[in-house]
């Protein structure tokens, strides 16, 4: 494999599927999978996912929720997909442990740093919810910052596209994919790839990021052992 330990992301509008809200058992069960057959070759796993299917924090806020609570709201939503995805990767015969990064025992265990890579070592998929813990942090900069602590090789953003485009190819049929980028020509370039304190941390970290996807069967395995998909993002000082 080229990559052994890894931090996946995936959004929690992605885990409703087509039908727009809540979970689409479908779609969890294929990602389950997918996560369960990196877990059978001993492959490393850390996941953070969103709230977006249940309730985001800014459309909260835009509706006349105080923003701390609308995020505090959207971090117990994170909750929820996590104990789905927990639930359906036991059904599967994996391992897996919740994480939360608010004290919420039993619902998961507190965050902690090295009992996350114990667990990982020990072969469990460790599912770290509750975003930072904190208010005004989405949970693309939560992925950024739990890839760095545990020492991932590689923060991978699972989504609908395949990669990182010009434009949004759902609506522009010209855009051109990128095989591989650096940070900062996706930041020249104003491509919105993740929020911008995601994206700093990951540069002045060294930790490339592929964006690849994670609806299509199998791709999961494909960008862990190599295989051309997605898009990398990479530090041209690092040079991964």
């Amino acid at each position: 494999m080229k990559y052994s330990r890894i931090l996946l992301k995936l959004s929690g509008e992605s885990l409703a599927g087509n039908k727009k809200q809540g979970i689409d058992e479908k779609v969890l069960d294929q990602y389950a999978k997918q996560i369960v057959e990196l877990l059978n070759k001993k492959c490393e796993i850390s996941i953070v996912i969103g709230g977006g299917n249940i309730f985001r924090g800014m459309s909260g806020t835009r509706s006349g929720f105080d923003r701390v609570k609308g995020d505090q709201m959207g971090m117990l939503a994170t909750v929820i997909n996590s104990l789905a995805l927990e639930s359906a990767i036991r059904r599967l015969g994996g391992k897996a442990v919740v994480f939360t990064s608010i004290r919420m025992e039993p619902v998961g265990m507190l965050y902690n740093r090295d009992r996350v890579v114990e667990e990982m070592t020990r072969g469990a998929a460790c599912i770290l919810s509750g975003g930072t813990g904190n208010p005004f942090f989405t949970t693309d900069t939560a992925s950024a910052l739990r890839a760095v602590e545990i020492g991932a090789d590689v923060l991978l953003k699972g989504t609908r596209v395949d990669g990182v485009y010009t434009a949004d190819p759902e609506k522009d049929p010209k855009a051109r994919k990128f095989e591989r980028i650096t940070f900062e020509e996706a930041i020249a370039l104003r491509l919105k790839i993740m929020d911008s304190t995601a994206f700093t941390m990951c540069l002045e970290n060294n930790m490339p990021v592929i964006v690849f996807d994670m609806n299509s069967a199998g791709n999961l395995m494909k960008v862990v052992t190599g295989s051309k998909t997605g898009t990398l993002i990479y530090n041209k000082k690092g040079d991964r």
